[in-house]
């Protein structure tokens, strides 16, 4: 007999998914939260035989089950610990641990990925077409590789885990990765993904004009609260903001804060780490505890949500030959110019600021961290340069 305790999301199921198709009626899967995790390994071994082989997938156990793994395997106990975190890193110590965060040919892995791996080399599992690609689409969604390589097959795989009951998905999934050829989504899944999409865009739209700016340490981050897509709602927060280092996602309900980046600078996983969190360079979260609950949320409740860039604009562009024009909630007025390939400039109010900037997102950056400063709207634009005009002209 077999055991899997794995993680509750699209990575973790993708594990328990790969374990039924390896193993059938002869495994038993259960998916955890974090912290629901260490009652099962505890019950588990107060109450397992050394007869059944234990696997922990995607998720990290605490030191005390840590240590009663080892007893258990050193006893004749058979476990199988599969990781992709660096915070479980240590695990290799052990005999029975496997962690892996980047693969030899340089992409990430994920638990999915690892366990499929594993099943095919100790050839509990056989390779299909099929199988290969629905485990690299986990992959990719997990370790962000989708958005770098806009795999929307990837980010909608995980929108219909989140549609559907993870019972319907295990259905669905087995059933398809037993019988076709390629991956794919059915006709209906395709229409329902479709009106997912729209509804996701509308929720993303309505949370940009919520985002508030802070400066934690040295990095600028952007906070905002919401319950759900937060993967996609960070990358695209991210992208709209891109002088933020990362985005702050707190979930009130779930008293806990997510992490996102779209930069290589910044390793989120480090951020949660000093909230007795973790997770991936590029996506992790926390527990919201005293010290995260004070400083997202005490600290910045009463900070004012950033202006959105002017989109539609026909003459005030970014990296104009005429200058970029922005203002802040004080009503400064701020030009972006270059004076040269390599010398770019910020003018507030008329008289030039003593930094220069090697490119236009170099000041861009500055202005937008330490001003809160906005592209403003053509009418905006080209009346300020008409009363400049007029100015010039009475003079």
């Amino acid at each position: 007999m077999y055991r899997l305790l794995s993680h509750n999301d699209l990575d973790g199921v993708g594990c328990g998914i790969l374990a039924k198709l390896a193993f059938g009626k002869d495994v038993r899967v259960r998916y955890n939260s974090i912290a629901s995790l260490n009652r099962e390994v505890e019950w588990f071994l107060e109450n397992g035989n050394k007869d059944t082989f234990l696997f922990v997938t995607d998720l990290s156990v605490n030191e005390e089950n840590e240590e009663k793994l080892e007893e258990f395997y050193r006893a004749g106990g058979n476990v199988q610990f599969l990781d992709h975190h660096k915070t479980a890193l240590h695990f290799n110590e052990y005999e029975w641990g496997h962690v892996v965060v980047e693969d030899e040919e340089g992409k990430l892995t994920s638990a999915t990925s690892l366990l499929y791996e594993y099943l095919v080399d100790q050839q509990l599992l056989k390779a299909t077409e099929s199988l290969t690609e629905f485990v690299d689409l986990v992959r990719q969604y997990d370790t962000w590789e989708w958005e770098k390589n806009e795999n929307q097959t990837a980010r909608q795989l995980n929108a219909l885990f989140f549609l559907i009951s993870i019972e319907e998905f295990e259905d669905i999934m087995l059933e398809r990765l037993q019988k076709s050829d390629h991956f794919y989504f059915d006709d209906f899944e395709k229409k329902i993904l479709g009106m997912e999409d729209n509804k996701i865009d509308r929720y993303i739209r309505r949370k940009k004009r919520q985002l508030v700016q802070t400066k934690i340490g040295d990095h600028y981050a952007g906070i905002v609260y919401a319950e759900s897509y937060h993967s996609e709602l960070g990358n695209e927060l991210g992208k709209e903001y891109p002088h933020l280092d990362y985005i702050v996602i707190l979930n009130m309900g779930g008293k806990r804060a997510g992490f996102r980046t779209i930069h290589d600078h910044v390793d989120v996983s480090e951020v949660a780490g000093r909230f007795a969190g973790g997770g991936h360079a590029k996506a992790s979260g926390c527990s919201l505890n005293n010290d995260a609950y004070k400083l997202f949320v005490t600290d910045t409740f009463h900070l004012d949500a950033l202006r959105e860039d002017a989109k539609r604009n026909r003459y005030n562009l970014k990296q104009s030959s005429f200058g970029s024009m922005y203002k802040n909630r004080t009503e400064a007025i701020f030009i972006i110019f270059s004076e040269d390939d390599d010398r770019w400039v910020i003018e507030q109010n008329q008289t030039e600021l003593d930094q220069t900037f090697a490119t236009y997102e170099e000041a861009e950056n500055f202005l937008k961290r330490n001003y809160e400063a906005w592209l403003v709207k053509d009418d905006t634009f080209v009346r300020h340069l008409m009363e400049k005009l007029g100015k010039i002209n009475r003079d």
